[in-house]
């Protein structure tokens, strides 16, 4: 037992001494399968649940060399929790274990969210589905708007970042501007404000270093870079050269199917971009996918989306997963491959949004990742970074408002926005979804299951006592 171990030991602190065992793929494969159906709680928790794992209990790798992977994964467009997870398989196993601890991460909500889609498409009219959908949409708001509080509070020190949080609000609310010119315009800003005054924009929060040990691991703080690991160009230029064959491959497929205007392949182009768009976490993207995934390609409703959004917190895997239901739906409605094949056409549309989804973010480890393990300085965009999360911030507002506003009025158009009947009990589960998130810290998904049985009696039994 070194000094050091020695010391925690007699503060009381459980260390592991020995280092352990050599890890198999066979293991890792198992380990990320399992990740994949229990990741629920969001990137908080999942990347909770990996550290909990991986660095304190199987220490496969050490705390120093997991947060600076997070650090290099929270800069990055996309999943900041997929991307570590493909980042540590990747460290331990190489491409083929990188590709499997991604592929295991999504994979099963993919069917999860597929078989939810069909449903819905399929059995949405009836009572005890659309009572169970009455009552989760509330607790939607209630959680984006929760989300905006939780990232404001961190982001926003001061006034230039609230001013750019108001910017980014009006911008989008009342100017309709699209979420990517509100990005580079955050990001621009960014730059010039770091110079001119850089207390204004410093980093509100984040991932540091950390002393903590939980005993000698298999990837320990001066374990040499593997092989596999190490930067090199032509490895640059190999992974960008297969991404973009794989990118091109997969459209050429698409165009052959439906042309340059098949909803496919539109939706190839759509979802790429979008996968460039995540910084900041789901959340931030999804006004970018409602613009045109509702508007601009009509592939799904407002209302659609929030059930959507719904469904998609209700399973294991990342929320940026709701544009597998945005795909489903999307291809389902167009009828990409006829009237006789809807179901077939929202599988191919849910595989397709998927796919140019995650694709980016593998190609982002495996490029740029032996850069970061060459290095091993962290990487500081905090100027930049810290402008776009004040952005988004008033970008997840506005969803929230766009989102109360089509729960709440849910007859209501741009013409009419308040017609139809007020939905008060809407409006008290929401309000308790929010309190009980926000006051007394329960579980989003013991929320969720509360609104839901809320919604269901609500439909089945309360509502016709009023009616």
């Amino acid at each position: 037992m070194n000094d050091r171990e020695a010391a925690m030991e007699a503060a009381g602190e459980g260390v592991g001494t020995e280092l352990p065992s050599r890890v198999s793929l066979g293991e890792a494969f198992r380990y990320w399968l399992k990740l994949g159906f229990i990741s629920f709680g969001g990137p908080a928790g999942q990347i909770s649940m990996m550290h909990q794992e991986l660095v304190e209990k199987r220490r496969w790798i050490s705390e120093h060399r997991f947060l600076h992977a997070l650090n290099y994964c929270m800069v990055l467009p996309g999943p900041e929790a997929i991307q570590l997870a493909i980042y540590i398989g990747w460290l331990m196993h190489g491409v083929i274990g990188g590709v499997i601890a991604g592929a295991l991460f999504f994979l099963p909500s993919l069917f999860i969210l597929v078989g939810l889609s069909w449903i819905y498409m399929a059995f949405g009219d009836v009572p005890a589905v659309a009572g169970v959908l009455y009552g989760i949409k509330p607790a939607v708001t209630a959680i984006v708007v929760f989300a905006a509080w939780r990232i404001g509070s961190k982001a926003l020190k001061n006034g230039v970042l609230w001013g750019l949080a108001g910017a980014a609000f009006v911008a989008i609310f009342a100017f309709d501007v699209p979420f990517p010119i509100i990005v580079v315009g955050a990001a621009a800003l960014g730059v010039i404000g770091g110079r001119v005054a850089p207390d204004k924009f410093k980093a509100g929060g984040g991932h540091g270093a950390s002393d903590k040990s939980y005993g000698p691991a298999l990837i320990d703080d001066h374990t040499p870079v593997p092989e596999h690991a190490r930067f090199s160009w032509a490895r640059v230029t190999t992974f960008a050269a297969a991404g973009l064959a794989l990118w091109f491959a997969a459209m050429a497929l698409l165009y052959g199917q439906g042309g340059l205007e098949g909803t496919l392949t539109k939706m190839g182009w759509f979802f790429s971009k979008a996968a460039f768009l995540t910084i900041g976490g789901a959340y931030a993207v999804l006004p970018y996918v409602y613009q045109g995934g509702v508007e601009q390609y009509g592939w799904l409703t407002g209302p659609q989306m929030i059930d959507g959004l719904a469904l998609g917190e209700t399973t294991p895997g990342p929320l940026i997963m709701v544009v597998t239901f945005v795909g489903f739906i999307g291809g389902w409605t167009k009828q990409v491959f006829g009237a006789d094949a809807v179901a077939l056409g929202g599988l191919a549309g849910a595989l397709v949004a998927t796919f140019f989804t995650f694709l980016p973010s593998f190609l982002f480890i495996l490029i740029g990742g032996p850069a970061v393990e060459a290095t091993r300085h962290e990487i500081r965009l905090a100027a930049p970074l810290s402008a776009i999360t004040a952005a988004v911030v008033g970008v997840i507002i506005n969803l929230a408002v766009f989102f109360a506003w089509h729960v709440l009025w849910p007859q209501a158009s741009a013409a009419a926005p308040f017609a139809g009947t007020f939905q008060w009990f809407s409006a008290l589960i929401g309000i308790a979804a929010f309190l009980a998130l926000w006051r007394f810290k329960v579980d989003i998904m013991k929320v969720i299951g509360a609104c839901a049985a809320a919604g269901l009696a609500w439909v089945l039994v309360l509502k016709p006592l009023f009616v």
